[in-house]
């Protein structure tokens, strides 16, 4: 399965390409410590302190390769995505790639995912805002707007129940 464009733009727009230096004539990223106190470089990818620079192209080659990794895990952990909509996916994968799988196969969230608890768990997704022991605003931006995927989902597929209930009573008047 390939990586939703929505988990792609998620974690570009919320990990951001940086610490960026000029290497010549090319813009380049070093290893920093994220606000969760973890050695970091490019798009959120792991990395240890001596990493060399990355190019911006080669911080997109690890960002998709880290997105696979947390698309194959959210799949494993949370199979009924494989049938929802691409906007819970994406939700999912981007929560897996920020906070890893082993968060996810433990968390509540991955229950009410499975059991298609949305509303639930939107209010999961919600409460993994900290880093470091502290609220993170970052966290927090981020949550919000996985969670906006989870109920654009779910009112999109009310607004198609709707449209189809519409149809279906007009037809049914037409036909007297």
């Amino acid at each position: 399965m390939v990586v939703p464009q929505a988990a792609v733009d998620l974690a570009q727009r919320f990990e951001g390409f940086e610490r960026k230096v000029k290497r010549g004539t090319e813009i380049t990223a070093i290893p920093y410590v994220c606000p969760a106190g973890f050695w970091t470089i490019g798009y959120g990818h792991l990395c240890d302190p001596t990493h060399l620079p990355i190019t911006e192209a080669e911080a997109e080659a690890y960002l998709a390769r880290d997105l696979q990794s947390a698309l194959n895990a959210t799949l494993r952990y949370c199979p009924v995505l494989a049938t929802e909509s691409e906007m819970r996916l994406s939700a999912i994968v981007d929560f897996t790639f920020n906070l890893g799988a082993g968060r996810l196969q433990t968390s509540t969230l991955r229950r009410r995912v499975n059991q298609r608890d949305w509303s639930a768990a939107e209010q999961e997704l919600r409460r993994w805002i900290y880093g470091g022991g502290k609220v993170l605003p970052g966290l927090v931006s981020r949550r919000v707007a996985e969670s906006a995927l989870l109920a654009t989902s779910a009112k999109a597929r009310a607004d198609s129940k709707l449209e189809t209930l519409a149809s279906s009573s007009a037809s049914l008047f037409r036909s007297r």
